[in-house]
């Protein structure tokens, strides 16, 4: 079927890399591979409604893309000719989403249908700011002008409902077929509409394994420090889309060459810059989230933010405790404090994923402490699983003293871990350690009660005994 597609593409549309299609293409159903069959009930009832409605309804953007190229949609995206209000009358589970542009999220069971009203041309009238970026954009026009609006020529591919055929305005089809991704219209212009469609490039391109069209990648290093325009909670949100995935090591790779992960990550690219050790890590943490997919595991954005800063977390340890003679503990709370606060700048980690990444890092040094009591404790921790997975981590990145620790760590939970050797000093990790080595351990002081005297005894200092952290941790 996909041979047939391209093949009646090829015999009848070529398509010249300077030419503007200004008549839609319709590939007939006989002549593409996409059945209803592909669809979600929920899509489907969605574009049957809003067609026997009265108005235009098209499957558009990724979900024809990827069934063309033969990958399962992620999603399904409706475009119609009905207005929000509209699209609301006519489904009870409609919500009315969006600022710059309005959006219709209408509801089956665990499903949710993005549908959208046809956008107008842009014109002198959208409000922008100095850079170029588009501000406002609640202007609604036809199936032609929204064609033109979409960022990529396969992105602006329409399954119509009505006679089951895909219309192509701006040449999607051939670079279907040409295994390319390129811009519609003038690419640096639609770079400063909208920034955040350089992370789209990359991240499209490889999960379809396309070049990027030249005339459309040349603008991006020169634009790049654009995306610092962009508000840090969608970045959070592209971020997500681009590293997990199955084609994170890779996105990752495209990012750094295009230098936009310097405007996303600023320390990660800064370690990745200057330690092999770093990289390692960070290589090693995306191929496991792809393993993970592709094993349709759970992942989880803390694990990752993890561990895409540890290696500034790690080293901003290092310099309050080594050279500003910071306590360990203190050392470490700060660090994860300033770290998070930078990232905070570009990319805003929601609190749900940043208060487990603050206990994945605070847990590290609490591994070297293998006493019965303190193991134990530590294996009942409610993190601990996703810390002794980012321990292992360390491990398998090469980082030093690691692997007879997590070796250690791995036999704990299957045995008493008082019947386990201890690892001598020199086995211990020289990072994060829970005191300086070589330092002599400091004695705990006991704090007095608010009704204690000297006269309680002993047992009065059994009612303020010593918690089971080390001097080295958070907790």
């Amino acid at each position: 079927m996909r041979a047939l597609l391209f093949g009646h593409r090829r015999r009848h549309f070529q398509v010249k890399e300077t030419q503007v299609i200004t008549e839609p293409i319709r590939i007939s159903r006989e002549q593409h591979p996409i059945s209803r069959r592909n669809l979600t009930p929920g899509t489907l009832k969605v574009l049957y409604t809003l067609k026997d409605a009265g108005f235009e309804a098209y499957m558009v953007g990724g979900g024809v893309r990827d069934l063309l190229a033969g990958l399962e949609p992620k999603d399904f995206d409706i475009a119609t000719s009905a207005h929000p209000e509209q699209i609301r009358r006519l489904f009870r589970s409609c919500r009315l989403v969006g600022r710059r542009f309005m959006i219709a999220h209408v509801r089956f069971g665990d499903e949710v249908a993005e549908v959208t009203t046809f956008r107008g041309p842009i014109t002198d009238s959208h409000e922008r700011d100095e850079t170029g970026r588009i501000l406002s954009d609640n202007v609604y026009g036809t199936l032609e002008a929204d064609a033109f609006r979409r960022d990529f020529t396969i992105n602006a591919l329409y399954y119509d409902i009505r006679d089951f055929s895909i219309v192509d305005f701006a040449g999607g089809v051939e670079d279907m077929r040409l295994r390319r991704l390129r811009l519609i219209g003038d690419p640096e212009l639609r770079y400063r509409e909208d920034p955040v469609r350089m992370l789209r490039a990359v991240r499209i391109a490889n999960k379809l394994k396309f070049d990027i069209d030249a005339a459309s990648a040349e603008p991006i290093p020169r634009l790049a420090a654009l995306l610092r325009e962009i508000p840090p909670a969608r970045l959070f949100d592209e971020l997500l889309k681009i590293f997990l995935s199955r084609d994170a090591a890779a996105n990752l790779d495209g990012l750094r060459r295009y230098g936009l992960f310097s405007h996303l990550l600023p320390l990660t690219e800064e370690a990745l810059e200057a330690d092999p050790a770093s990289a390692a890590l960070v290589q090693r943490a995306l191929l496991n989230t792809t393993d993970r997919i592709i094993r349709s595991q759970p992942v989880t954005p803390a694990f990752l933010f993890a561990a895409l800063l540890w290696p500034a977390y790690a080293k901003r340890v290092e310099q309050l405790s080594r050279e500003q003679g910071h306590a360990p503990a203190i050392a470490q709370a700060q660090a994860a404090e300033e770290v998070i606060a930078h990232q905070q700048l570009r990319i805003a980690i929601p609190k749900r994923f940043s208060m487990p990444m603050r206990e994945i890092w605070a847990l590290q040094p609490r591994f070297i402490n293998r006493s019965g009591g303190r193991a134990k404790r530590l294996l009942t921790h409610p993190r601990f699983r996703a810390a002794y997975d980012f321990l292992l981590l360390r491990a398998q990145s090469g980082e030093p003293g690691t692997a007879e620790l997590a070796d250690w760590w791995t036999q704990a939970q299957v045995a008493d871990p008082a019947s386990l050797p201890a690892i001598p000093e020199s086995g211990q990790t020289e990072n994060l350690t829970a005191a300086e080595p070589g330092a002599p351990r400091k004695k705990r002081r006991r704090r007095g009660g608010r009704n204690r005297s000297k006269a309680n005894g002993p047992a009065a200092d059994n009612t303020n005994a010593a918690s089971d952290g080390s001097d080295g941790d958070v907790f």
